[in-house]
C-alpha cells in the first residue's frame, strides 16, 4: 500500500505557473503508475496526466497538453506536475493517484483504474 501526499498548490494570476508535488510513502514507488486528477465545483473529477512506472510515457488530455508535463523520479519517491499558463479554468483540487495493479490495455485515464489516492491541493487561477 502506499500513502500520497500532495503539496505546492495555491493562488496564482492567469498566464502564471505553478509545480505540484505528490510524495509518496514506501519502497516500491518505482511500480506505481501515477496520475493527476482535478475536481472543480459541482464538476466531476477530470483526468489531468499520468505516467509510466518507468517515466518513459506521459499522457495528457487535450485541455492541458503542451501547458502541463508531468513527470517522477523514484529515487524521491515524488511525481511533479509543472502546470504553465495556468487558465482560470484549470482552478480546482488537484489529487494525485497511484495504481501497482498491472491493467491490460489501460486507457490510463480512467479514476476507476487507480487505487489510491492523495487528498488533495486547491489551485485557483485567477483572471
Amino acid at each position: 500500500q502506499v500513502q500520497l501526499v500532495e503539496s505546492g498548490g495555491g493562488l496564482v494570476q492567469g498566464g502564471g505557473s505553478l509545480r505540484l508535488s505528490c510524495a509518496a510513502s514506501g519502497r516500491t514507488f518505482s511500480t506505481y503508475v501515477i496520475a493527476w486528477f482535478r475536481q472543480a465545483p459541482g464538476k466531476e473529477r477530470e483526468f489531468v496526466a499520468a505516467i509510466t512506472r518507468s517515466g518513459g510515457n506521459t499522457y495528457y488530455p487535450d485541455s492541458v497538453k503542451g501547458r502541463f508535463t508531468i513527470s517522477r523520479d523514484n529515487a524521491k519517491n515524488t511525481v511533479y506536475l509543472q502546470m504553465n499558463s495556468l487558465k482560470p479554468e484549470d482552478t480546482a483540487v488537484y489529487y494525485c493517484a497511484a495504481r501497482s495493479r498491472v491493467i491490460i490495455k489501460p486507457t490510463m485515464t480512467a479514476l476507476g483504474e487507480y487505487d489510491y489516492w492523495g487528498q488533495g491541493t486547491q489551485v485557483t487561477v485567477s483572471s
